[in-house]
């Protein structure tokens, strides 16, 4: 009975934290979509490429992701604020890295902004997290 109860409250925690980073992960004005996952030839390691979607005035909070973040500007313009760095505004065609565990976030300031990003993270990990 004890060892049923015990997979059970593991699922749960597992559901819960998938959860947590998938509702962080569409906070308002802001989207995510998948367009490709694969396994690469390091183990333990998957690329995920992924449309980014800024409404006008949308935002997404301070994160981290357990891998590194290659993002395009495809059209807008929006604000990088990495932390331990000035703020920095990203325009149509320009490209951003950020390492693994760093802590980030972004924002547009007037219209919409769509970006395409590749990460390169953890397998089996959700893409990004709340900063502490």
């Amino acid at each position: 009975m004890r060892r049923r109860w015990l997979r059970r409250s593991g699922a749960a925690v597992v559901c819960a934290a998938v959860g947590l980073g998938a509702a962080f992960a569409q906070a308002p004005g802001f989207t995510r979509t998948e367009l490709q996952r694969a396994d690469l030839g390091v183990p333990g390691r998957e690329v995920v490429v992924v449309r980014v979607d800024f409404a006008p005035g949308g935002s997404v909070g301070r994160h981290t992701h357990f891998g590194d973040e290659v993002a395009y500007v495809l059209d807008g313009s929006l604000v990088l604020e990495v932390e331990g760095k000035a703020p920095r505004v990203l325009h149509a065609g320009e490209v951003a890295f950020i390492p693994a565990g760093t802590v980030h976030a972004a924002h547009t300031e007037a219209g919409p902004a769509h970006l395409l990003a590749s990460y390169i993270v953890e397998k089996g990990k959700p893409l990004a997290a709340p900063a502490k």
